[in-house]
């Protein structure tokens, strides 16, 4: 399962939050006094504070208002070096004048996301069939209730990855025309009698497809893919972009983008050397997953990669999406 600032299932306990990895984050992205760092994904303040406590100044995002609003003791506490913005962290490149010495992002959901029933991204506590982080724009259950068979099972499958998605849509088709989904629980218990209960998995038999329906509400794969690309933008010559993640998918769109940038690859082999790319980033380190220790007292951090990479002083190159081989899925906004 996907899950950010690294939370565990939505049939999990209690989501107590735990900086995922926060040794190996503050390795890579060296904190020093005077520096400036974008914490894109601020949720409940956990890399942060570490950041904070090295000497640098920060510049923290998120969309959540809640989250935003749960800082701002923090913030007064910093005395000035730290700054909160209540924006998407795709505009992370808009949030200061001056060039960033590092950014770090922990990809998806936060644990007060999870916690808070009324906030529908789990069913672990019952609640409004809801998922959006910027608590604007159409609900999980617009999604739900009005999306045709089609593109839920697209929806659920790819972004889900569960296998049972052609019958998980067409299971919601047939009951939404009876009475509509509304809660948490009624989705999951639905999908629970569809999909049944694999005893060689731990998680509920729910948690592919709300993980689908959550990362499309939110866009998710997109945020991530233009925050790579402002981050591109933002950073000076020696800065570093540190991205973490929970997921197969978010993780190929960060190898992807880093391979690429770091290449000097033309896209033929029969373009001649004028035409190579001069790389906007050094060589990549290599996917670092949490420690043993760590995941065994942390469930959040099982899932966990970490990628690294160092900008260039080269010009940012232009933003190209095709890059990530995302899938073309409905727009969002067909749910309204």
């Amino acid at each position: 399962m996907m899950a950010g600032r690294g939370e565990m299932g939505a049939a999990g306990g209690p989501t107590r939050h735990i900086p995922v990895m926060l040794r190996e984050v503050l390795a890579a992205l060296q904190p020093q006094p005077g520096q400036i760092v974008v914490d894109g994904t601020f949720g409940a303040g956990g890399y942060t504070r570490a950041v904070l406590a090295a000497g640098a100044q920060v510049i923290a995002i998120d969309r959540d208002p809640d989250a935003i609003a749960a800082g701002r003791e923090l913030e007064r506490e910093a005395a000035g070096k730290l700054k909160l913005v209540h924006r998407p962290f795709s505009e992370l490149d808009q949030v200061s004048d001056e060039l960033l010495d590092a950014v770090v992002l922990d990809i998806g959901v936060s644990s007060m996301q999870l916690d808070e029933a009324e906030r529908g991204f789990s069913f672990r506590n019952d609640g409004p069939l809801d998922m959006r982080m910027a608590q604007s724009g159409p609900s999980a259950a617009d999604v739900v209730n009005r999306f045709k068979v089609s593109d839920l099972t697209r929806i659920i499958g790819i972004y889900g990855e569960e296998r049972h998605a052609g019958r998980v849509a067409r299971m919601i088709e047939k009951r939404r025309e009876q009475r509509p989904f509304e809660r948490t629980r009624d989705l999951a218990e639905a999908i629970g009698n569809v999909v049944g209960h694999n005893p060689r998995e731990k998680i509920h038999p729910a948690t592919r497809a709300f993980q689908g329906l959550r990362i499309f509400v939110n866009d998710e794969l997109g945020e991530l893919s233009r925050a790579l690309f402002a981050a591109e933008r933002a950073l000076k010559p020696g800065g570093r972009l540190v991205v973490v993640t929970f997921h197969s998918l978010e993780d190929r769109i960060v190898k992807k983008f880093f391979a690429e940038r770091s290449s000097q690859a033309s896209g033929s082999r029969h373009m001649p050397a004028a035409h190579l790319k001069v790389p906007t980033f050094e060589k990549p380190s290599k996917a670092i997953a949490a420690s043993e220790e760590e995941a065994s007292i942390n469930a959040r951090a099982r899932s966990a990669k970490l990628r690294w990479a160092v900008r260039t002083a080269a010009t940012p190159r232009d933003e190209d999406a095709s890059i990530f081989g995302l899938p073309v899925l409905p727009d969002i906004s067909g749910a309204k």
